[in-house]
């Protein structure tokens, strides 16, 4: 199992950084004018009265989301602060900013400029995005071997499909396929190749977690359900350091699975094994 599948852009997306800074700088370049402040609280309240959307960026500041309500618990009664739509008295938001260390930042001069402190503080939150990044970044690799092998994508290669729009698609019925009772299955690729359809699904797990087994004992069900189906197969390609946590799983698996490979397998061409 490979280690990684990071790409140059997995670390930090920063187009979308860039993007989300720029749509808040003008309250922000409003805001630096409260940098090195000698009198901060009445500072705030001046500027408040004049551009109320400042408020609004509080929230980025201690590395929160804007269209988050930040929950306070106070010994005398708890807070739940709206940014977007002031739910308290100004003189409550300032109590906030005091006592969560903002005014702190700026009176002191810790910062010197709030549009380049954010653009950091993005950058940090951003790693959040890393795990549906590498999910991304597996589909690409699986994707482009595909494409490699000929499948054609509209024609003989469907990305992101569901278990009826593939129904209508190839006149075939895949109600065999329970998704253990849960809403219609949707599939990150299908292949028609000759008179065969293929389900696909593809996952990268750097880390072990009972997610791993769970995705196991899931496609192993699939699998097993597929089989009851003309001209259907289902093929899983998986890869990651997780699973060396989940051996037993993975090889249960593949006991009733023969279509499920790796990116080692995908780079030996083991897509022009396919009957």
């Amino acid at each position: 199992m490979t280690d990684t599948i990071a790409d140059w852009v997995y670390y930090t997306d920063f187009p979308k950084v860039y993007d989300n800074v720029e749509s808040i700088k003008i309250p922000l370049n409003i805001l630096n004018s409260l940098i090195g402040s000698k009198n901060i609280r009445q500072d705030f309240l001046d500027l408040y009265q004049n551009y109320p959307e400042i408020l609004k960026v509080v929230p980025i500041l201690i590395a929160k989301r804007l269209k988050d309500t930040i929950i306070v618990k106070d010994p005398i009664k708890d807070f739940y602060f709206d940014f977007r739509k002031p739910n308290y008295s100004i003189e409550e938001y300032v109590m906030f900013l005091e006592k969560s260390g903002i005014f702190d930042l700026l009176e002191k001069h810790i910062v010197s400029n709030l549009v380049d402190y954010v653009t950091g503080v993005e950058v940090g939150m951003d790693t959040n995005g890393r795990k549906n990044r590498t999910g991304h970044a597996m589909e690409n690799i699986v994707q482009h071997y595909l494409e490699a092998a000929g499948y054609v994508l509209g024609e003989s290669l469907f990305k992101e499909i569901y278990q009826n729009e593939i129904e209508e698609l190839f006149s075939v019925d895949l109600s065999a396929i329970t998704n253990e009772g849960n809403t219609a299955k949707r599939f990150d690729f299908v292949i028609k190749h000759n008179s065969t359809i293929y389900l696909i699904e593809v996952n990268f797990y750097s880390s072990g977690g009972s997610k791993l087994n769970e995705t196991a004992r899931s496609y192993k069900m699939i699998a097993e359900e597929a089989k009851t189906i003309p001209n259907v197969e289902f093929m899983w390609f998986t890869d990651g350091q997780g699973w060396h946590k989940a051996k037993k799983n993975l090889q249960e698996t593949f006991e009733v699975l023969p279509h499920l490979y790796n990116t080692n397998d995908l780079k030996n061409d083991i897509l022009k094994t396919l009957k």
